[in-house]
């Protein structure tokens, strides 16, 4: 039976992975991921998970080993952070094009430089469209969920990609939470038998990743684009048949109080709850304000997204990267991009904050919030605005 059970979050994304009772687990130590990788080399070394476990020289070559075992049939895990995602990327821009469903967890931490050992998403924003499903988490227990729901994404037959679990770094990765953690009988339940759809086999031979001929390689890259556009589908019924067997429920797009909202907070990631707090204060002083958070990052759940925002005046997006040079962050890119054509659509302020582990209070989100409606009363939108830098409030003082 589950059991409630105070853990450490990247434990628990351990206990997950051990469920799911995989093949390979090739990893390359780095902050802040590097408990779930070790957690599972002594699952491993105990003989409580039946895998082998490759320490290998670098994460480039925790990639590559990851795609030679999925070739060869094996279910696969892998996990990362940071410098060492950036260090995949070559390997990583491989996996979807063979159609390889590796799952990797992504402890989400800020690019160098300055070096930055503290969470923020610059890491998984720079691997934005690199073709993997890309799903964030908001607390331990989404992560011990969608870590086994990702396995049955990827390997689904429709789906056939890889995936990416987001969870900040530090803010979750390394929190003791309680969280329900399934026995072997519930998560077999649900988890469906690992079965390789394609596999390199010395008495059948076949190529993966050969030469693309430009008369050829634009194909290749649609039918990618319609294979990720279309693991929404079984993105979401995973999902809905996780809620079904074990009463936890999650969407693509997930809101709070954002029914009749004239501002709603978007969120990724952990701070989403801290904005729950701020907008069950804000209500009580009459403020207007509901949140939505984007679970599907990759594909983009465009629907649910227009339908959850639908009716507000002005959306105060937050992003946890900056795009150098740039007109807005990813997100606020992709939310104006998606809401462009739409009549009456509401304003997208853009705020870019928790950069490198600096906190986002509680009465940060309130000031966002305000500070978006008296953009949009002045009729002014700044591409984007950096929260909490230094001098900037004595700047605006002096200015007032």
């Amino acid at each position: 039976m589950a059991k409630r059970v105070g853990i450490e979050v990247s434990i628990a994304c351990a206990e997950a992975v051990r469920l799911a009772n995989v093949d390979v687990v090739p990893a390359y130590p780095i902050t802040p991921q590097t408990h779930i990788i070790e957690d599972l080399s002594q699952l491993v070394a105990e003989g409580e998970l039946d895998a082998a476990f490759i320490p290998v020289e670098s994460e480039h070559s925790a990639m590559s080993a990851a795609l030679g075992a999925a070739a060869a049939g094996a279910r696969v895990f892998t996990a990362t952070s940071s410098q060492g995602l950036a260090l995949m990327h070559e390997i990583v821009m491989l996996a979807p094009s063979l159609r390889l469903p590796v799952v990797m967890v992504v402890a989400n931490r800020a690019l160098s430089g300055p070096i930055s050992i503290w969470n923020d998403h610059s890491d998984i924003m720079a691997e934005r469209d690199c073709g993997w499903v890309q799903i964030f988490c908001e607390n331990g227990q989404e992560v011990f969920d969608l870590t086994l729901v990702a396995f049955n994404v990827v390997e689904d037959e429709r789906v056939l990609l890889p995936i990416m679990v987001n969870l900040d770094g530090f803010q979750l990765s390394h929190m003791i939470e309680p969280i329900e953690i399934l026995d072997q009988e519930e998560a077999d339940t649900y988890l469906r038998p690992h079965k390789a759809a394609f596999r390199l086999d010395v008495d059948n031979p076949t190529s993966m990743g050969p030469v693309g001929l430009p008369e050829y390689f634009s194909e290749a890259k649609m039918a990618a684009d319609m294979a990720l556009k279309g693991s929404k589908e079984v993105v979401e019924e995973e999902l809905k048949r996780f809620g079904e067997t074990f009463g936890r429920h999650y969407n693509v797009v997930e809101t709070y109080k954002a029914e009749g909202a004239e501002v709603i907070i978007l969120t990724m990631g952990s701070i989403s709850e801290t904005a729950m707090s701020a907008i069950d204060k804000m209500r009580t002083w009459g403020k207007k304000v509901g949140l939505v958070r984007i679970r599907l990052w990759r594909p983009f759940p465009i629907e649910e997204f227009v339908a959850a925002v639908k009716g507000a005046e002005v959306i105060a997006c937050i992003d946890r990267a900056v795009t150098f040079g740039g007109t807005a962050g990813p997100v606020a890119s992709e939310v104006r991009s998606c809401l462009y054509h739409l009549p009456g659509k509401p304003a997208v302020i853009n705020f870019v904050a928790g950069l490198g582990g600096r906190d986002v209070t509680v009465d940060d989100f309130v000031t966002m919030v305000d500070r978006a409606q008296h953009y949009l009363r002045k009729g002014i939108f700044p591409p984007y605005e950096l929260i909490n830098i230094a001098g900037e409030e004595e700047k605006e003082a002096e200015s007032a």
